[in-house]
């Protein structure tokens, strides 16, 4: 069997929504409008902290495709305003924000329970306003929301075959900036950061073998898989592999700006930038390339994502084992495709709802576990009622 990445087709029921003339989409999209639709017509829970689960409208895979959004449309109306990454929630909303996402991913972890028959994914983009909204792969909403997402194995054999070049599987992490230039100051610096529960994971160990993603990407194995998730600090050392990320990503396009910089101010470990970062030749040189590239290629230089562009996932190995991992996002590629899976989404209403009724059985019997977990309240739509 060929092992490489996959490319597979989609369908979904068009949106309902016409964009107003003089708006690029993505501009639109991060309306309170847009997002009032989403809530009616997709809206499957919401909870006093502005967390709302929903269908997506536009899914990667009509499996099993939901996501968690931190749904702050109508408290703050300025969307380059809004929180975009688990770093800037407040602790009691993030706090709910973990349980929701340990019950969802138990549900599909329960309800897929064979890694040969299906695939599971659990994970972030960053959403950061490093470009203006009218970039291309500026993401179409603009707050923080994680994805929930099952994939068919037996489809993914039967997919074509994806084009390695195609540029958004060039980001998961092989040809990525820090792979190709620091490789081994990148994974040093992860090394130094200590864990209790999570085990460091070899490339062999992390990688999916019909596809042969990721590649080259720092990755942790979740010890008794979902059983750990139910323990707060899971949830804290997930965030500590965030947070050593931005630390890294932060302290190089520092050096990249300006040479010599000093340490990011409100860095998270401020002795593990000095000891493994900013005395390390690799580091700095590669630095020095990128801001040499940068003042004598105006393109180069506009296409950097400045501040912390990332993409972090939990996933299921072909062990049935759960894995962390944590890639750079210069591309603003989707998180399937850190996998090694591209999906192309088309507009076709009628191949969406032969999958619709499942689908929505699934949705709703992990609507409900997080109704009795006391985790928010079902809504209404003309798809499905309250409760």
């Amino acid at each position: 069997m060929h092992i490489g990445p996959r490319e597979i087709t989609t369908p979904f029921r068009p949106i309902p929504l016409e964009v107003p003339e003089g708006m690029a989409p993505n501009e639109f999209f991060n309306s309170t409008e847009n997002l009032n639709d989403l809530v009616h017509n997709n809206g499957l829970l919401v909870n006093p902290e502005n967390l709302l689960l929903y269908r997506k409208a536009l899914g990667h895979s009509n499996v099993f495709d939901t996501s968690i959004i931190y749904n702050t449309s109508n408290c703050i109306l300025n969307p380059l305003g809004r929180p975009v990454r688990r770093t800037q929630v407040p602790d009691n909303v993030k706090h709910v924000w973990n349980r929701m996402n340990q019950i969802l991913i138990d549900y599909m972890v329960e309800a897929f329970p064979d890694p040969d028959d299906h695939l599971i994914l659990a994970g972030e983009a960053s959403l950061d306003a490093t470009w203006p909204l009218t970039s291309p792969g500026v993401p179409s909403i603009r707050m923080l929301h994680n994805h929930f997402i099952v994939f068919d194995m037996e489809a993914l054999r039967n997919a074509k075959a994806a084009d390695p070049a195609n540029p958004n599987l060039t980001d998961g992490g092989q040809h990525s900036l820090f792979q190709a230039y620091m490789h081994r100051v990148y994974r040093q610096f992860f090394e130094s950061l200590e864990f209790d529960l999570l085990r460091p994971a070899d490339d062999d160990t992390a990688r999916i073998g019909l596809t042969g993603y990721p590649q080259g990407l720092p990755s942790w194995e979740i010890p008794k898989g979902v059983e750990t998730l139910k323990e707060i600090g899971f949830w804290r050392e997930y965030d500590k592999i965030l947070k050593g990320f931005i630390d890294f990503y932060r302290t190089f396009f520092s050096q990249v700006s300006t040479r010599n910089a000093p340490p990011p101010k409100d860095a998270y470990f401020p002795e593990h930038i000095e000891q493994h970062l900013l005395f390390n030749n690799d580091f700095l040189a590669t630095a020095k390339k990128v801001r040499d590239r940068c003042i004598t290629d105006a393109k180069y230089a506009n296409a950097i994502r400045w501040q912390p562009a990332f993409k972090q996932l939990i996933y299921r190995n072909d062990a049935g084992k759960l894995i962390v991992t944590i890639s750079q996002n210069s591309i603003g590629n989707a998180i399937t495709e850190l996998l090694g899976v591209v999906v192309n989404r088309t507009p076709d209403a009628e191949g969406y709802e032969k999958h619709e009724p499942q689908l929505i059985e699934r949705l709703l019997e992990v609507r409900r576990r997080l109704i009795e977990a006391d985790l928010g309240d079902g809504i209404e739509t003309r798809y499905w009622g309250k409760t």
